[in-house]
């Protein structure tokens, strides 16, 4: 189980877009992107074939996962993720939960 997860919410910690909040696209294996953060202008050349129109776009690059913490909603403050186990009627769950006050996420 992953600590951060797609829709995601997320803080960003360290580099050029620092203290910037976003909900995460998608994850690519060590890296992660984040919805509106590290936005990039590129050139792109149009292909009629696909439809697609050339010129120059905007778009999101992927970020280190490391850069990254997930925001806790009742401090509003970037926070660390720990996974444990709870059991439910005989049957074993991982669940996350964030460190600062042991809060389940998504629950």
């Amino acid at each position: 189980m992953n600590k951060i997860i797609k829709g995601d919410k997320v803080v960003i910690i360290a580099g050029k877009d620092k203290g910037k909040q976003g909900q995460v696209v998608c994850i690519l294996g060590d890296k992660i992107v984040v919805e509106g953060v590290n936005v990039v202008k590129r050139h792109q050349k149009s292909n009629p074939m696909r439809g697609v129109e050339g010129g120059i776009i905007a778009k999101e690059m992927p970020l280190a996962i490391s850069n990254v913490a997930i925001l806790n909603p009742e401090t509003n403050k970037a926070d660390r993720v720990g996974i444990k186990l709870i059991e439910n009627e005989g049957k074993v769950k991982r669940v996350r939960f964030f460190k600062s006050n042991g809060s389940i996420i998504g629950a």
